[in-house]
């Protein structure tokens, strides 16, 4: 099986340094989901402001809708 890799901060491009940047300010550091959508920039530029609104909106507490991600992650046999 295939493995896509996390992108390290020194071999991105530079069009998601700003991201990076923001995601180490919220963080603390890059989470390795999003490190791993950085192989596509564009990707995980587009796909931060959908995921802050599924994290921030609604009627399901944010911690919630963590654990719920990483039960499916871990379900199907992915590292978080």
């Amino acid at each position: 099986m295939t493995v896509v890799k996390p992108v390290p901060a020194e071999k991105l491009p530079t069009e998601a340094t700003k991201i990076y940047d923001s995601l180490t300010q919220k963080f603390g550091r890059v989470p390795n989901f999003f490190a791993v959508m950085a192989n596509r920039p564009n990707v995980l530029k587009h796909f931060l402001p959908f995921y802050a609104a599924v994290m921030a909106e609604g009627s399901v507490e944010a911690r919630y809708k963590e654990l719920a991600y990483l039960k499916a992650a871990t379900l199907n046999g992915c590292e978080y």
